[in-house]
């Protein structure tokens, strides 16, 4: 064991322990890839529904090193308001037999409809998987992680965020666009990982208009991109693109 090509020379994907508090009041632990931190906490507070714009965002003091990090971060009253009141009603009906309701009204939560963006045109698709393995900095070098890019409205690949959570590197390429203020409805996201629904609220939340996924969507994840207004495209390794969201138009029979 750790000879040459051996495990005790691979390099490993690192992780930390990021505790993020708002406004004083401790709110999530999450388990991340320690870089692009500062994008992470905008894009964790906008794709969680924490505050409702970049701009609710006054402050983010980083702090701690190695495994064990933490975010301290100022928001706007009125956005801190409307978290303690979430928390206070989760903690309200935890007696009662209601948490079972809030716990859906959270997994399933009301989502406002898009306007409809067209669909990325199919030169921007067409080289996309060699493109994104060449901007994927840390799977290159530890593998283990996962993605989630920015292509503009030219085609051009403006962004990559990586991290060891698929929801983390959504989240980060969420806070990039935010703070580089990049209209994110004018390009389309791409995610490496499974399009579970949960990156489907993340993408409506953020204003995305196309998510590009490099595997297929569940069923669940078409039928909210297609009620939402989200276009949803899977990008097989050796077939043409299958665009899910809006739904194929039926062709017409006639007798």
């Amino acid at each position: 064991m750790g000879g040459p090509g051996g495990a005790g020379e691979a390099a490993l994907a690192e992780e930390c322990a990021l505790a993020l508090s708002y406004n004083g009041l401790a709110h999530a632990v999450m388990m991340v890839t320690p870089e692009d931190l500062e994008d992470f906490v905008v894009g964790f507070s906008l794709s969680s529904g924490l505050v409702a714009s970049a701009d609710d965002l006054y402050d983010i003091r980083l702090g701690g090193a190695g495994e064990a990090r933490q975010a301290e971060i100022e928001i706007a009253s009125r956005a801190f308001w409307a978290l303690k009141q979430q928390r206070r009603q989760l903690a309200g009906t935890s007696g009662c037999g209601l948490c079972g309701v809030e716990a859906l009204d959270q997994a399933l939560p009301p989502l406002p409809v898009q306007p409809a963006v067209p669909l990325p045109p199919a030169a921007h698709l067409a080289d996309l998987r060699p493109r994104i393995a060449e901007a994927q900095r840390l799977a290159r070098h530890s593998g283990a992680v996962h993605a989630a890019l920015y292509v503009d409205g030219t085609g051009a690949l403006r962004l990559c965020r990586e991290d060891i959570g698929r929801h983390n590197a959504l989240d980060k390429l969420v806070g990039a666009l935010a703070r580089q203020r990049l209209a994110a409805r004018d390009g389309f996201a791409v995610v490496t990982s499974r399009c579970s629904l949960e990156l489907i609220h993340k993408a409506l939340r953020a204003g995305l208009g196309t998510l590009v996924s490099l595997s297929a969507p569940t069923a669940l994840s078409v039928d909210w991109a297609r009620r939402h207004g989200l276009n949803l495209i899977h990008l097989p390794h050796h077939s043409a693109p299958r665009v899910y969201s809006p739904a194929p138009a039926r062709e017409d029979r006639h007798p």
